[in-house]
């Protein structure tokens, strides 16, 4: 906003080629250096609609970042869940190979039906179809975790990642139902007070600073009322005498020639006045139902895992002894042995071997589900993923660092 100076040399009654110099009159020598002074009070406004703007972009910028970062666990998780279903589709199939051999030997004995033989054999085949069709889904989502690191080679991605078994917890305060999402805001940790809440969001800090540049730009627009006024100084050098000159330039402001950019500052003013109660609604709401989802998720999976004793869930009920995958585990093998036993028929077997890999299937989503709310809570909060995402809650309680997510 600096203005760079005019300077200016004036030539008066110099001799013109051919012609003669009148006798009295005099050569004349101007030089002048002209300032214009519109700065003085159209700087301020000007530096805190750019200040504004910056602070704006800068809020921007941390919200993609965070967008970014939030894909990239996403992409993560969906990695780690492609290795557990092709584990899981491994596993079936492999249990269903050993109960071919099974009836295979049956059937050479006269013991049981070739229909049992036959069905398990294209229950098998069906089963390793799905292990393939689980390799492409685990190549792709593979390929797309690669696209956030930095390799520029162009070759196949190959990333096997960590498959994190426990919860990822919210802050104790957090877990209880009557705690608002409005009276989320400050915390204190480990280097001091921080704030955190839906208003440190970055899209809302965003809003407020273009809402602040806004109301600089109507200030920048009434300055421009009064344009071009100048202060000029200089010296007059005539028949051997050097002469001061000074002077001001200041046009008078009859007619208002800027009505029109007011009015469209103004316009801007109350459109990013408006963006910024809709960001605040929006944080506010997206802050709720992210809390909402975080805990129905947290209490659902304290009970699939296991939980510790007293921890019920919605319908009342105490959680059980042992974990959901446990119980799956242990109905498979115990209609596998009534099978064998003769005491269950064949239909039983299978359909107690889909309800294993679904319940596995569907613990891990629900747990990387419960994840991926967690994350959600941080972002809401206005925190960053890089630094807030918390230790792992382990088998009995304990925490540990998730390291592959880190």
């Amino acid at each position: 906003m600096f203005p760079n100076p005019v300077f200016g040399l004036d030539l008066e009654n110099a001799k013109l080629p051919g012609h003669a110099i009148t006798p009295g009159i005099d050569r004349e020598v101007m030089t002048t250096a002209t300032l214009p002074l519109a700065f003085v009070y159209q700087r301020g406004v000007r530096v805190r609609r750019a200040e504004a703007d910056l602070s704006a972009a800068r809020a921007d910028a941390s919200a993609e970042t965070q967008r970014i970062a939030l894909n990239a666990a996403r992409a993560y998780y969906h990695v780690a869940l492609a290795q557990v279903e092709l584990a899981t589709a491994r596993d079936l199939a492999a249990w269903l190979d050993s109960l071919v051999v099974y009836n295979q030997n049956r059937a050479s004995e006269g013991v049981a039906a070739e229909a049992d033989l036959g069905r398990i054999r294209l229950e098998r085949d069906r089963a390793w179809s799905e292990v393939t069709m689980q390799q492409t889904t685990l190549v792709q989502a593979q390929a797309a975790l690669g696209s956030f690191y930095g390799d520029s080679s162009g070759g196949s991605f190959e990333i096997s990642v960590l498959t994190p078994a426990g919860l990822l917890p919210l802050p104790t305060a957090l877990r209880q139902g009557s705690f608002a999402a409005q009276d989320v805001r400050v915390v204190v940790g480990d280097s001091g007070e921080s704030r955190v809440g839906w208003d440190a969001r970055p899209e809302v800090r965003s809003a407020r600073a273009r809402l602040s540049a806004a109301g600089a730009s109507v200030g920048a627009a009434r300055s421009m009322l009064v344009r071009d006024v100048s202060a000029m100084v200089g010296l007059k050098q005539s028949t051997g005498t050097t002469t001061l000159l000074a002077g001001l330039s200041l046009p008078v402001p009859l007619f208002d020639q800027n009505g029109g950019e007011v009015a469209r500052a103004r316009a801007e003013r109350e459109t990013a006045n408006y963006e910024l109660m809709t960001a605040e609604r929006q944080a506010r709401a997206e802050l709720a139902g992210s809390l909402a989802t975080a805990r129905l998720l947290y209490d659902r999976m304290t009970v699939l895992a296991g939980g510790s004793p007293g921890i019920t869930d919605t319908t009342g009920a105490t959680g059980p002894e042992r974990n959901y995958l446990e119980r799956a585990d242990e109905g498979r093998r115990i209609v596998l042995g009534a099978y064998r036993e003769g005491a269950v028929p064949l239909f039983q077997v299978l359909d107690a071997a889909r309800a294993w890999g679904e319940a596995r299937l569907s613990y891990y989503r629900t747990l990387y589900t419960q994840h991926d709310s967690v994350l959600l809570v941080l972002l809401a909060l206005g925190q960053d993923l890089f630094a807030a995402i918390p230790p792992l809650i382990a088998d009995g309680g304990r925490s540990t660092e998730p390291k592959g997510l880190r």
